[in-house]
Protein backbone atom coordinates (compact mmCIF):
# COMPACT_ATOMS: atom_id res chain seq x y z
CA UNK A 1 0.00 0.00 0.00
CA UNK A 2 1.54 2.92 -0.44
CA UNK A 3 1.32 6.38 0.90
CA UNK A 4 -1.83 8.63 1.70
CA UNK A 5 -2.42 11.24 -1.16
CA UNK A 6 -3.33 14.70 -0.28
CA UNK A 7 -4.35 17.28 -2.57
CA UNK A 8 -4.27 21.34 -1.68
CA UNK A 9 -6.99 24.11 -2.48
CA UNK A 10 -5.50 27.46 -2.53
CA UNK A 11 -8.42 30.27 -2.38
CA UNK A 12 -8.59 33.84 -3.38
CA UNK A 13 -8.36 36.62 -5.78
CA UNK A 14 -5.13 38.06 -5.19
CA UNK A 15 -3.87 34.99 -5.69
CA UNK A 16 -4.86 34.55 -9.27
CA UNK A 17 -4.05 38.28 -10.20
CA UNK A 18 -0.58 38.12 -9.07
CA UNK A 19 -1.09 40.61 -6.33
CA UNK A 20 -0.47 37.84 -3.35
CA UNK A 21 2.83 35.28 -3.87
CA UNK A 22 1.74 32.17 -2.90
CA UNK A 23 3.74 30.32 -0.17
CA UNK A 24 2.06 28.18 1.30
CA UNK A 25 2.30 25.41 -1.60
CA UNK A 26 6.22 25.25 -0.83
CA UNK A 27 5.37 25.18 2.84
CA UNK A 28 2.78 22.17 3.23
CA UNK A 29 4.49 20.22 0.13
CA UNK A 30 7.73 19.87 2.11
CA UNK A 31 6.19 18.82 6.13
CA UNK A 32 3.79 16.44 3.81
CA UNK A 33 6.91 15.12 2.08
CA UNK A 34 8.39 14.69 5.45
CA UNK A 35 4.99 13.08 7.25
CA UNK A 36 5.27 10.54 4.57
CA UNK A 37 2.08 12.39 2.81
CA UNK A 38 1.90 12.69 -1.01
CA UNK A 39 1.09 16.03 -2.56
CA UNK A 40 -0.37 15.20 -5.93
CA UNK A 41 -2.32 18.08 -6.92
CA UNK A 42 -2.61 21.46 -6.33
CA UNK A 43 -5.64 23.79 -7.80
CA UNK A 44 -6.12 27.99 -7.20
CA UNK A 45 -9.69 29.20 -7.94
CA UNK A 46 -10.96 32.52 -6.94
CA UNK A 47 -13.39 33.70 -4.26
CA UNK A 48 -16.16 31.66 -6.21
CA UNK A 49 -18.43 29.54 -4.41
CA UNK A 50 -19.48 27.60 -7.08
CA UNK A 51 -15.78 27.44 -7.99
CA UNK A 52 -14.80 26.72 -4.26
CA UNK A 53 -17.64 23.82 -3.68
CA UNK A 54 -17.04 21.86 -7.00
CA UNK A 55 -12.80 21.75 -6.76
CA UNK A 56 -13.96 20.78 -2.64
CA UNK A 57 -15.99 17.78 -3.95
CA UNK A 58 -13.52 16.62 -6.51
CA UNK A 59 -10.18 16.89 -4.84
CA UNK A 60 -11.99 15.66 -1.76
CA UNK A 61 -13.41 12.62 -3.65
CA UNK A 62 -10.10 11.46 -4.95
CA UNK A 63 -7.69 12.25 -2.02
CA UNK A 64 -7.31 10.99 1.40
CA UNK A 65 -6.38 14.67 2.59
CA UNK A 66 -8.07 18.05 1.16
CA UNK A 67 -5.58 21.38 2.67
CA UNK A 68 -7.62 24.62 1.65
CA UNK A 69 -5.98 27.96 1.98
CA UNK A 70 -7.40 31.32 2.50
CA UNK A 71 -10.81 33.21 2.65
CA UNK A 72 -11.74 32.66 6.09
CA UNK A 73 -11.20 35.91 7.41
CA UNK A 74 -13.71 38.59 8.51
CA UNK A 75 -14.95 39.93 5.18
CA UNK A 76 -17.28 39.72 2.83
CA UNK A 77 -14.90 37.70 0.41
CA UNK A 78 -14.12 35.21 3.26
CA UNK A 79 -16.49 32.11 1.71
CA UNK A 80 -14.58 29.12 2.16
CA UNK A 81 -16.16 28.04 5.06
CA UNK A 82 -19.92 28.42 3.38
CA UNK A 83 -18.85 26.57 0.23
CA UNK A 84 -16.73 23.93 2.23
CA UNK A 85 -19.60 23.76 3.86
CA UNK A 86 -22.19 23.11 0.94
CA UNK A 87 -19.64 21.18 -0.46
CA UNK A 88 -19.80 18.41 2.27
CA UNK A 89 -23.55 18.49 2.53
CA UNK A 90 -23.06 20.41 6.43
CA UNK A 91 -24.94 23.44 8.01
CA UNK A 92 -23.26 26.05 9.48
CA UNK A 93 -23.54 28.47 11.62
CA UNK A 94 -21.92 30.44 14.51
CA UNK A 95 -20.16 28.00 17.00
CA UNK A 96 -20.39 28.33 21.18
CA UNK A 97 -16.64 27.61 21.26
CA UNK A 98 -14.96 29.51 18.18
CA UNK A 99 -16.80 32.79 19.75
CA UNK A 100 -16.11 32.15 23.49
CA UNK A 101 -12.35 32.13 21.50
CA UNK A 102 -13.01 34.63 19.79
CA UNK A 103 -14.87 36.99 22.55
CA UNK A 104 -12.20 36.85 24.82
CA UNK A 105 -9.13 37.30 22.07
CA UNK A 106 -10.89 40.54 21.26
CA UNK A 107 -11.99 41.32 25.12
CA UNK A 108 -7.93 40.98 25.96
CA UNK A 109 -7.50 43.06 23.36
CA UNK A 110 -9.75 46.11 24.42
CA UNK A 111 -11.41 45.44 21.06
CA UNK A 112 -15.60 45.31 20.02
CA UNK A 113 -16.07 41.72 18.85
CA UNK A 114 -18.22 43.12 15.93
CA UNK A 115 -20.33 41.31 13.18
CA UNK A 116 -17.58 41.17 10.73
CA UNK A 117 -14.96 39.69 13.69
CA UNK A 118 -18.35 36.85 14.72
CA UNK A 119 -18.15 35.64 11.13
CA UNK A 120 -14.77 33.92 12.01
CA UNK A 121 -16.47 31.75 14.28
CA UNK A 122 -19.35 30.14 11.43
CA UNK A 123 -18.48 26.32 11.83
CA UNK A 124 -19.84 23.64 9.49
CA UNK A 125 -21.91 21.11 11.93
CA UNK A 126 -19.21 18.62 12.70
CA UNK A 127 -16.07 20.06 12.46
CA UNK A 128 -13.72 20.11 14.76
CA UNK A 129 -11.26 23.10 15.41
CA UNK A 130 -8.22 23.68 14.23
CA UNK A 131 -6.35 25.70 16.85
CA UNK A 132 -4.49 29.01 15.49
CA UNK A 133 -2.04 30.34 18.14
CA UNK A 134 -0.76 33.87 16.32
CA UNK A 135 -4.26 35.31 15.82
CA UNK A 136 -7.08 32.66 17.39
CA UNK A 137 -9.61 32.64 14.70
CA UNK A 138 -9.50 28.90 14.36
CA UNK A 139 -9.71 26.57 11.02
CA UNK A 140 -11.42 23.55 11.06
CA UNK A 141 -11.31 19.74 9.75
CA UNK A 142 -14.17 18.54 8.45
CA UNK A 143 -14.28 14.97 7.10
CA UNK A 144 -11.05 14.82 5.24
CA UNK A 145 -10.89 18.47 4.48
CA UNK A 146 -8.51 20.63 6.12
CA UNK A 147 -9.59 24.30 6.22
CA UNK A 148 -6.60 26.76 6.38
CA UNK A 149 -5.65 30.58 7.04
CA UNK A 150 -4.27 31.82 4.23
CA UNK A 151 -1.71 34.43 5.86
CA UNK A 152 1.45 32.14 5.58
CA UNK A 153 2.59 32.30 9.37
CA UNK A 154 -0.94 31.70 10.18
CA UNK A 155 -1.04 28.98 7.99
CA UNK A 156 2.17 27.07 9.49
CA UNK A 157 0.94 27.48 12.80
CA UNK A 158 -2.04 25.53 11.62
CA UNK A 159 -0.20 22.92 9.64
CA UNK A 160 2.16 22.53 12.80
CA UNK A 161 -1.74 21.92 14.62
CA UNK A 162 -3.19 19.48 11.91
CA UNK A 163 -0.15 17.25 10.81
CA UNK A 164 0.40 15.40 14.39
CA UNK A 165 -2.82 13.97 14.17
CA UNK A 166 -2.49 12.51 10.78
CA UNK A 167 -0.60 9.37 9.66
CA UNK A 168 1.93 9.71 7.17
CA UNK A 169 3.66 6.17 5.59
CA UNK A 170 7.06 6.24 4.59
CA UNK A 171 8.93 9.45 4.08
CA UNK A 172 10.15 10.65 0.14
CA UNK A 173 14.34 10.80 0.29
CA UNK A 174 16.12 12.20 -2.39
CA UNK A 175 19.60 12.35 -3.82
CA UNK A 176 20.97 14.15 -6.72
CA UNK A 177 23.86 14.66 -8.75
CA UNK A 178 25.63 18.01 -10.59
CA UNK A 179 26.44 17.02 -14.29
CA UNK A 180 27.93 19.60 -16.31
CA UNK A 181 26.51 18.53 -19.56
CA UNK A 182 23.39 19.02 -20.96
CA UNK A 183 20.13 16.97 -20.76
CA UNK A 184 20.48 16.05 -24.41
CA UNK A 185 23.41 14.68 -23.85
CA UNK A 186 22.58 12.33 -20.66
CA UNK A 187 18.69 11.53 -21.67
CA UNK A 188 18.87 8.56 -23.18
CA UNK A 189 21.04 6.87 -20.26
CA UNK A 190 19.29 8.70 -17.72
CA UNK A 191 16.04 6.93 -19.27
CA UNK A 192 17.47 3.67 -19.57
CA UNK A 193 18.24 3.59 -15.68
CA UNK A 194 15.28 5.19 -14.98
CA UNK A 195 13.93 1.86 -16.51
CA UNK A 196 15.71 0.12 -14.22
CA UNK A 197 14.42 1.38 -11.31
CA UNK A 198 10.72 1.79 -12.17
CA UNK A 199 10.12 2.00 -8.21
CA UNK A 200 11.71 5.27 -7.91
CA UNK A 201 11.07 8.63 -9.49
CA UNK A 202 14.04 9.99 -11.52
CA UNK A 203 14.07 13.75 -12.83
CA UNK A 204 16.46 16.01 -14.86
CA UNK A 205 17.37 19.63 -13.99
CA UNK A 206 19.15 21.89 -16.16
CA UNK A 207 20.95 24.76 -15.54
CA UNK A 208 23.33 27.50 -17.04
CA UNK A 209 26.90 28.56 -15.23
CA UNK A 210 29.52 30.73 -16.69
CA UNK A 211 28.11 29.80 -19.87
CA UNK A 212 27.82 26.11 -19.92
CA UNK A 213 24.63 23.76 -19.43
CA UNK A 214 24.24 21.43 -16.22
CA UNK A 215 21.89 19.45 -15.73
CA UNK A 216 20.94 18.32 -11.88
CA UNK A 217 20.06 14.84 -11.49
CA UNK A 218 17.72 14.23 -8.77
CA UNK A 219 16.25 10.30 -7.92
CA UNK A 220 13.31 9.99 -5.42
CA UNK A 221 12.19 7.22 -3.58
CA UNK A 222 11.20 5.49 -0.63
CA UNK A 223 13.44 3.16 0.05
CA UNK A 224 17.07 3.67 1.40
CA UNK A 225 18.66 1.25 -0.17
CA UNK A 226 17.07 1.04 -3.53
CA UNK A 227 18.32 4.97 -3.43
CA UNK A 228 21.32 4.26 -2.84
CA UNK A 229 21.83 1.65 -5.71
CA UNK A 230 20.35 3.78 -8.24
CA UNK A 231 23.01 6.26 -6.97
CA UNK A 232 25.76 4.12 -7.38
CA UNK A 233 24.66 3.22 -10.84
CA UNK A 234 24.28 6.78 -11.83
CA UNK A 235 27.54 7.98 -10.86
CA UNK A 236 29.20 5.46 -12.47
CA UNK A 237 27.38 6.72 -15.64
CA UNK A 238 27.94 10.49 -15.08
CA UNK A 239 30.13 11.15 -11.97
Amino acid sequence: MGNPRAAMLVIGDEILSGRTRDSNMHYLAGELTRLGIDLCEVRMVPDNHAAIVAAVRALAGAHDHLFTSGGIGPTHDDITADAVAAAMGAKIGLRADAMALLAAHYDRQGLPFNAARQRMARIPDGASLIDNPISVAPGFALGNVHVLAGVPKIFEAMVASVLPKLTGGAPLLSQSLRVLRGEGEIAGEFGALAAEFPDLSMGSYPFTLNGAYGTNLVIRGTDPARLDAAMMRLTRLFG
